[in-house]
């Protein structure tokens, strides 16, 4: 049995030299006792002067890369097994050049741990190093110092990081491992354990401020807390000691926000209590206008879908339009702006009618409900589909706007819009492209809605409809010119 001791502080050389030297000797993992420095308590070990002698007949051990940078990486690991681990897969991938993707290996997946390990620990690192300052030391350049405590040993590889990150200043991290410090020039490190020093600045207190005003009471998940910031880090952060006291309140620091929650107006509410306040606002429109129904609809609250709405979305164009396009409902920034179809669909709706001819401002748009239906995911708002009842409720402002624009040619762009407008019942590509006569001596075209156009994931089929709609949108202007 051969004994090789290193000093084990992650570097890689030392161990590569050591296993290529044994390796080219053809001795076998089996017969390796591989120790580290750290570890021993008669230092006397040392690695053998003397490589042993290679064997002639053996040829120059070759790994792919991977395997390189997996060993840089599980060295920095504190198992003195991790020497052992990696001689015997090394050994191993000159049988089976693809044994690191065998997930199953044990071999492999105890190296894998164990670089995932080191990771996090680098990780913790970057994440919970707190620096205090301790002086100047010239003109222009301050000195800091800071304690950390690592599992592995990852002074050397994650140091560059506060390099690049605070280079204007000198500093020195120091842990039971070892230290590295930055001078502005030159980056070293020294592998003596340091003892700790207890020392406090003035951003101590910066770091509590902080760290209690982003303390969210309503997303206290202890385990998910702890996982992220083990109890182990807690004593050398500054900001720590304010963690009990946040979670022993939270309860009922959520019960406060749910109280304040429920006496806060939601957005829409605030323009009825604004109207109903009598607050001075434009010059009331003339009766029968499409201004005053305008004003009219901004205080709508026929249906529940009011009460989350920034605004009522209404419809806008000429009063005398030839032709009124009813979409589904307004969108995200349609909600926003308070005009129908300026968001993604818009732009669409706006590209393609002016491809086929057609002069926007010279047609009605609106919609078939006119508030925005959403589902709140994080900061985004998932647009949701708006139930027949919903649509059933709105058709009061619906009937008034082709009441008063009276247009000769209606396009139901989807299959919402055409539920409003009509009792057809069955797919929207029964009726598509085709006009049909309604009530009141008008004409009604059906297409798509262009949203549904965006939502196409097959850029094939894409093409085709986008083909197809610019074709219906050549036959609407068609319809126009004999209709004007």
């Amino acid at each position: 049995m051969r004994r090789v001791v290193l000093v084990g502080r992650g570097e890689l050389g030392e161990w590569r030299d050591a296993a290529r030297a044994l390796a080219a000797a053809g001795i076998v993992p089996d017969d390796i006792d591989w120790r580290e420095k750290s570890a021993e308590a008669d230092l006397s070990f040392q690695r053998d002067a003397m490589p042993p002698a290679p064997a002639a007949s053996r040829k120059p051990m070759t790994v792919p890369p991977a395997f390189i940078e997996l060993a840089e990486t599980v060295l920095c690991h504190s198992d003195p097994a991790r020497f052992a681990l990696l001689y015997r897969l090394l050994w191993r991938l000159q049988l089976d050049r693809q044994l690191l993707e065998v997930t199953s290996d044990e071999d492999v997946v105890r190296t894998r741990l164990m670089a995932k390990n080191v990771h996090r620990d680098a990780h913790k690192m970057t994440a919970f190093v707190r620096f205090k300052e301790v002086g100047a030391v010239s003109a222009g350049r301050r000195k800091f110092i800071a304690w950390f405590e690592p599992d592995h040993h990852i002074i050397r590889r994650t140091a560059p990081f506060f390099q690049r990150r605070f280079t204007d200043m000198d500093w020195l991290i120091a842990t039971p491992k070892g230290s590295a410090a930055w001078d502005g020039e030159r980056l070293t490190f020294s592998d003596e354990p340091c003892e700790k020093l207890n020392l406090t600045d003035v951003t101590d207190e910066l770091w509590r401020t902080y760290y209690a005003s982003i303390f969210n009471p309503a997303r206290v998940k202890l385990k998910a807390m702890q996982a992220e910031m083990p109890k182990k880090y807690w004593k050398n952060l500054p900001e720590a000691d304010l963690i009990p006291g946040l979670i022993a309140s939270a309860e009922s620091k959520v019960r406060e926000m749910a109280a304040r929650e429920a006496t806060r107006s939601l957005p829409f509410h605030d323009r009825l209590q604004q109207a109903a306040r009598n607050l001075p606002t434009e010059p009331e429109a003339p009766a029968g206008t499409l201004d005053a129904l305008r004003a009219e609809a901004a205080v709508c609250t026929r249906c529940p879908l009011h009460a989350k709405a920034t605004q009522t979305v209404f419809g806008e164009g000429p009063r005398d339009a030839a032709v009124m396009f009813v979409g589904e409902q307004p969108g995200d920034q349609e909600d926003i702006a308070g005009r129908p179809f300026v968001g993604p669909a818009g732009r669409l709706f706006d590209q393609v009618m002016a491809e086929a001819g057609i002069d926007r401002s010279m047609v009605y748009v609106t919609n078939s409900v006119k508030h925005f239906k959403y589902e709140p995911r994080g900061k985004r708002r998932i647009h949701q589909k708006p139930t027949i009842g919903e649509v059933k409720h709105c058709r009061w402002w619906l009937d008034l706007e082709l009441a008063l624009v009276e247009p000769k040619l209606i396009v139901a762009m989807g299959a919402t819009a055409l539920a409003a407008l009509t009792d057809v019942k069955g797919r929207l590509q029964d009726v598509r492209g085709k006009a049909m006569a309604i009530e009141g001596g008008r004409t009604l075209f059906v297409t798509v809605h262009p949203s549904y156009l965006l939502r196409i994931p097959d850029e094939r089929l894409k093409a085709e409809e986008m083909a197809r709609f610019r074709q219906d949108m050549l036959e609407i202007q068609r319809l126009m010119t004999s209709a004007g």
